[in-house]
């Protein structure tokens, strides 16, 4: 993974709609039209948060005739996870140093 990828990942997700899309990718693969259909926005909108997903490689598509179906791609969001983790970890580590560390009186 390249390691502005996250970077793209954590801004691609920064979006509301962005981040509805990809809740309702975790259900299952979806083409544009079936996405739009539960999304206040136009399937314009969709296909271009779409393209931006794609761009952070959040998302894959493959053809299945005139259409394109989206899925989740699980390697990316797996890595984001990875980075979420990793800072979970560290920030555990951290609160756990202050409680034990004994009371200072300057």
């Amino acid at each position: 993974m390249d390691a502005n990828q996250g970077d793209d990942g954590w801004g691609a997700l920064a979006d509301g709609t962005r981040r509805a899309i990809v809740a309702r990718l975790a259900d299952g693969p979806m083409a544009v039209g079936q996405l739009a259909a539960g999304l206040p926005v136009s399937r314009s909108a969709v296909s271009q948060h779409l393209k931006i997903l794609k761009d952070a490689r959040l998302v894959e598509d493959v053809a299945a005739g005139t259409r394109r179906i989206y899925r989740l791609n699980p390697v990316a969001l797996a890595a984001l996870r990875d980075q979420l983790d990793t800072y979970w970890r560290r920030a555990l580590t951290r609160y756990a140093e202050v409680v034990e560390a004994p009371d200072r009186e300057d």
